[in-house]
C-alpha cells in the first residue's frame, strides 16, 4: 500500500448554490480522509475550491460560512457572472492537487465516484477522464436528445480522443495539465475544446447520475448558445461548411438555369420569371448573410484574444449581484 495518498482539488463553480451547495460539501467531507482504491493506491481529498460566478442569490454568504468552518475549503471570487468554463478554469489555476475534479453544484452528480473517475485514470494510464454517464439526465426527453446529438457532433471536430464518448462538467484532469491550460487559456476558448489541444490519453468511465437537487440553470436559448460557441471555438469546420455551401450553391444555380431553360424550350407554359428570380436572389442573399455571420463571430473571438480580454478575473471579496 502506498503511504503517502494522491491529492485531489474538488472545484465546484458556484452559480445558483444557496440551497444545494452545503449538501454536496457534507457528501464530499468523508473524502478528505484516506480512502483505499485498487492497485494498492490511497487518495484523499485535499482542499475544495468553491468559485463564486456571482449568481443571483445568496451563493456567497453560504461560501463564506464554509470557508469560516473548513480550513481546507477556499474560495475563489470572481468580479462578474463569466460563465461556467471560466469559472472552472479560475478553480483549476488556484489548485494545488495531484488531479483536479470538476463537478456541478446541483447534487446531479454523486462525489463519491471521483474514486471511481481516478480508479479509472490509474488502471488505464489517462490524463482525463470524464464520467460517461449510464442513465438519461433528468432533463425531458428533447432536451436530453439535443444535447447527445450536439456532443456528438462536437466529438467528431474534437480528435480521435473523443470517439468513446462525449464531455461533460464531471471530470478528473491532471493537476499539471489542469494548471497549464488555466494558465494558457485565452478568451472564447472552452474549457473541453483547450483540453483536447493539450492531452491525448483521455478515457469515460460510467457512472449513475442522479436527481437534481434544483432546476437547471441552462435554458433552451442558453444550450444553443452555448453549442453554437462551443462550435466556433473547436476549430474552423464552420468556415470550411461555408465553402461546401458556396459549391452547393452554384450546383444549384446551374440546376435552375437549367431547369428555366428547359421550361421555356420544351413546355407550353411559361413560369412568371420574377418567381426563379426572387427564389435566387433569396437563396444566395441567405448564404451570404449566414456567411458573414460565422465569420464574424470569428473575429470577434479573434479581437477578444488580440485586446487582452480576460477569460476570467477575482478579487479578494465576493461581489453580489443585487437580488431583486
Amino acid at each position: 500500500m502506498n503511504e503517502f495518498p494522491i491529492l485531489v482539488s474538488v472545484v465546484i463553480p458556484v452559480f445558483k448554490g444557496e440551497f444545494t451547495l452545503e449538501k454536496l460539501i457534507n457528501e464530499i467531507l468523508p473524502l478528505i480522509h484516506p480512502q483505499e482504491l485498487n492497485h494498492n493506491y490511497k487518495f484523499k481529498v485535499s482542499e475544495i475550491i468553491l468559485v463564486h460566478d456571482c449568481g443571483p442569490d445568496n451563493s456567497d454568504l453560504i461560501i463564506k460560512k464554509l470557508v469560516d468552518t473548513y480550513d481546507f475549503i477556499n474560495a475563489v471570487w470572481l468580479t462578474k457572472n463569466f460563465g461556467q468554463h471560466p469559472a472552472t478554469l479560475a478553480g483549476m489555476a488556484n489548485a494545488t492537487g495531484h488531479w483536479i475534479a470538476t463537478i456541478d453544484e446541483d447534487g446531479q452528480q454523486n462525489p463519491s465516484d471521483i474514486a471511481k473517475l481516478l480508479e479509472y485514470a490509474l488502471e488505464n494510464s489517462l490524463q482525463i477522464v470524464y464520467a460517461k454517464p449510464i442513465n438519461e439526465p433528468p432533463h425531458g426527453f428533447f432536451r436530453n436528445q439535443l444535447s447527445r446529438a450536439a456532443k456528438k457532433f462536437m466529438s467528431k471536430f474534437l480528435g480521435e480522443s473523443f470517439k468513446g464518448g462525449s464531455f461533460n462538467s464531471f471530470r478528473l484532469i491532471q493537476g499539471e495539465i489542469g494548471r497549464v491550460l488555466a494558465a494558457y487559456c485565452g478568451n472564447g476558448i472552452y474549457l473541453d475544446v483547450g483540453l483536447s489541444w493539450i492531452a491525448s490519453r483521455i478515457g469515460f468511465c460510467p457512472i449513475l447520475l442522479r436527481g437534481e437537487l434544483r432546476p437547471s440553470g441552462y435554458s433552451l436559448l442558453r444550450l444553443i448558445d452555448h453549442f453554437f460557441k462551443l462550435a466556433l471555438t473547436a476549430g474552423t469546420a464552420p468556415l470550411r461548411l461555408i465553402t461546401l455551401f458556396g459549391v452547393l450553391s452554384i450546383f444549384l444555380a446551374i440546376g435552375v438555369s437549367f431547369y428555366a431553360l428547359y421550361g421555356r424550350c420544351c413546355t407550353q407554359g411559361q413560369a412568371p420569371g420574377w418567381t426563379s428570380l426572387v427564389m435566387v436572389i433569396s437563396f444566395f442573399s441567405g448564404f451570404i448573410m449566414i456567411s458573414l455571420g460565422i465569420i464574424a463571430e470569428y473575429l470577434i473571438i479573434v479581437m477578444s484574444i488580440s485586446l487582452g480580454k480576460p477569460l476570467f478575473v477575482s478579487t479578494d471579496k465576493p461581489a453580489r449581484r443585487q437580488i431583486k
